[in-house]
């Protein structure tokens, strides 16, 4: 059994913020990605949350990140923001795009953000899903080093790239978020797998010969199942063309590892857009949003894109959540 220990959420954040800066990041851009890594530990993302922190540490330490980055915020039409993340976090980059964003989207009726010369931004649903909080329909993509091969080929030339879309409810809460990668799993689960020593399920990874594999580190060397076969490369190039494409951001193909040292910054890319539901439903979208919501829960066992995060968050909330200790031992580490 592996071993456990129970921490409030309050005290994930703390922990990683004080990782985070030990390591060399400014408390400024600290501060968004450790709450971020406690959102998403509450979410139940356990491979994106306190996982990560020794790894952005190490980042931060060989240059891949720059932790005291000051991202630069531009506007060049009304309803488009640009964020240059100078090669730091994305994190900081995108809390400093939404502060235009969401008010440009609830003037214009709809606004865009690009962010270029970023990095990892963790869980993408945690960002769109400010935007439904805001009241606001929320569209992310965000692109990643290559993992994935074009149909009918075998070496990567985009990343899991995923999308993400969170619709707002009248009060304020994300009713529905839905948050995707295009391959069969997120790149992190393998990861995850790999430092656990654990095998992976075959249909996830294939190996550098585009074989099937449930050798988690196989797969890591060769390249991630794309989900629904050309479907999911279908994809992985549409958020390929919004978040390095249009946000003049660094190709995955090209782009550095999230992971390891080698290479420089990766310079990856975000890309959100932001839409006032009564611009454009002539104020029926609370009433579709239900009945589309009521159409799946009046199901016995359907479930709804981010209930399992819900109800989650809500168990974090009350009860904390449960962190492998032997990954706490290396965080605290970092201290």
């Amino acid at each position: 059994m592996i071993a456990t220990e129970t921490l409030s959420l309050s005290e994930i954040e703390d922990l990683a913020f004080r990782a985070l800066v030990k390591a060399g990041t400014s408390e400024e851009n600290a501060h968004p990605l450790a709450v971020a890594t406690a959102v998403t530990e509450a979410d139940g993302v356990a491979s994106h949350g306190l996982a990560y922190i020794p790894i952005y540490a190490q980042h931060v330490e060989c240059g891949k990140v720059d932790g005291t980055a000051k991202p630069v915020v531009t506007q060049p039409r009304p309803a488009v923001v640009t964020v240059d993340a100078a090669t730091g976090f994305a994190h900081s980059a995108i809390d400093l795009g939404f502060e235009k964003l969401i008010p440009l989207a609830r003037e214009q009726g709809v606004a865009v953000l690009a962010v270029n010369n970023s990095y990892n931004c963790g869980v993408l649903g945690v960002h769109t899903q400010r935007l439904a909080q805001a009241g606001l329909l929320g569209i992310g993509f965000t692109n990643a080093p290559a993992s994935i091969a074009p149909s009918g080929g075998a070496k990567p030339v985009v990343g899991t790239n995923p999308f993400s879309i969170s619709a707002p409810d009248a009060d304020g809460n994300a009713a529905l978020l839905i948050d995707q990668s295009a391959s069969t799993i997120a790149k992190s689960e393998v990861m995850k797998h790999a430092r656990e020593g654990k095998s992976v399920p075959e249909g996830w990874v294939l190996d550098a010969n585009g074989q099937p594999t449930t050798d988690p580190e196989a797969g890591l060397k060769g390249s991630m199942v794309p989900s629904g076969d050309y479907k999911g490369v279908g994809i992985a190039l549409t958020v390929e063309l919004m978040a390095a494409a249009m946000a003049g951001a660094t190709l995955g193909s090209v782009a550095s590892p999230f992971s390891g040292t080698a290479g420089g910054p990766p310079k990856t890319g975000q890309f959100f857009i932001a839409i006032d539901p009564q611009a454009t439903s002539g104020g029926l979208f609370q009433d579709k949003l239900t009945a589309l919501i009521d159409s799946i829960r009046s199901q016995d066992g359907a479930r709804l894109p981010g209930d399992g995060r819900k109800k989650c968050r809500e168990d974090a909330a009350k009860d904390g959540v449960e962190v492998n200790a032997a990954l706490l031992e290396k965080v605290r580490a970092l201290l």
